[in-house]
């Protein structure tokens, strides 16, 4: 009774978790498509509100990257546009539906591939010299922190999202398909 009921609630899906999941995916499918995907588009094409809001973005909190990406800065926002942005709305269905198993390879994939390239982004914006950037950059160790913390939270979802798709018992199991 008592021992196979505790079984049971460690077995399901964590609910909080994949609220937080959806929430996330569902957020970046607007900030993607409207802000991260303006330095791959030409010059004109966004409307000029957007490239307002990016420009006060990059601004305000000092992250010259968004104005001028470097190059291996522009294959991540590649990869945001091509590999993560299709992913974004297959992922906030299944946990918003909840209970989906088959997520767990996907998001696997997804969170350790975003973990990998935030790991860069955040290097960079700890180490990197930003005094000859065109646009302002991060100087002081409280702007590096204040631009750090607007990336930081993804990286630490990603890497809850992988903890949970590799400890949680209800993503572990995977049920055998019967064959007809």
């Amino acid at each position: 009774g008592a021992v196979r009921a505790a079984g049971a609630a460690m077995a399901a899906a964590p609910r909080w978790r994949e609220r937080l999941f959806a929430l996330y995916f569902l957020s970046h499918i607007p900030i993607t498509a409207l802000i991260d995907l303006q330095p791959l588009l030409p010059a004109g094409i966004v409307p000029r509100a957007l490239t307002d809001l990016l420009q006060q973005y990059a601004t305000s909190f000092r992250d010259p990257m968004m104005l001028q990406p470097p190059e291996w800065f522009k294959a991540f926002i590649c990869c945001e546009a091509f590999l993560q942005l299709p992913f974004f709305p297959v992922a906030a269905y299944a946990f918003l539906k909840g209970g989906c198993r088959w997520i767990r390879t996907p998001a696997i994939i997804y969170s350790t591939h975003v973990a990998t390239t935030l790991f860069a982004i955040l290097a960079h914006i700890l180490f990197h010299d930003f005094s000859t950037s065109e646009h302002a950059g991060p100087q002081t160790l409280r702007e590096r922190l204040v631009l750090l913390s607007i990336y930081l939270p993804y990286l630490l979802i990603p890497l809850l999202l992988l903890f949970t798709m590799l400890c949680n018992p209800h993503y572990k199991h995977v049920e055998k398909r019967k064959r007809k």
